[in-house]
């Protein structure tokens, strides 16, 4: 595999931390630089890889519309499903390559071909996170690992870095090793237990995550 052919972005949450704007708009669509938060995401995407997908879930209609306008491949309805319940039940659960997941509230720039070398390097596995340097004010879940096989992840128990929502995965590996999971920490967690899930050693060459109202007005305040 010389280059990563998919890539998914999780959009479908409601973003009650964005009220009241997620009361008129989803997340995704929250204005970010002229454009909006999933518009930046997709336009990085789509020139390096050649299928990109999302799940939507709340306001679904109006997010699958605007993707769609920008290009996406295609679109998945996860209404009232957990946020890994698109790996087992869709069309993606065959897929036997790697695919490149983030969250719709990233903002970020990869290296795609350096985490995918990384990727290699650690044996292709069911899941590589991919860590960020923590960040005051930004809350996530800390990787504990010995060389770069994950041990645990908390939320309490500081580390050097923690999980940042982007991922590489292999759906068809984890259809083989376990019964569908509704959460993503279930799915690391049985990936755990089996000695399946890894961390690279390489970082984003920036991240941020907007969750409020005040961290958009920020990221839109900077420069894109």
């Amino acid at each position: 595999m010389d280059k990563i052919n998919h890539a998914l972005i999780m959009a479908a949450g409601r973003g009650t931390r964005m009220a009241p704007l997620t009361n008129v708009i989803p997340k995704p669509m929250a204005p970010l630089w002229g454009s909006t938060l999933i518009a930046n995401g997709i336009k990085k995407l789509i020139p390096q890889i050649a299928n990109v997908h999302i799940t939507v879930g709340y306001k679904g209609a109006e997010l699958a519309k605007h993707v769609i306008e920008l290009g996406v491949h295609s679109v998945f309805s996860t209404e009232g499903k957990g946020n890994s319940w698109w790996i087992f039940n869709t069309l993606m659960s065959k897929l036997d390559e790697p695919v490149l997941v983030l969250t719709s509230d990233n903002v970020t720039d990869l290296k795609i071909d350096s985490l995918l070398a990384e990727y290699k390097r650690l044996n292709n596995p069911a899941c590589m996170v991919v860590p960020v340097l923590p960040i005051p004010g930004l809350v996530g879940d800390y990787i504990h690992h010995e060389n770069n096989h994950v041990i645990k992840l908390d939320r309490n128990n500081p580390a050097e870095s923690y999980c940042s929502g982007i991922q590489i995965i292999n759906p068809s590996k984890i259809n083989k090793l376990m019964d569908p999971a509704e959460d993503f920490g279930e799915v690391w967690s049985r990936l755990i237990e089996q000695q399946e899930l890894f961390c690279s050693s390489v970082f984003p060459e920036k991240w941020f995550t907007i969750d409020t109202i005040e961290q958009l007005t920020l990221m839109n305040n900077s420069k894109a």
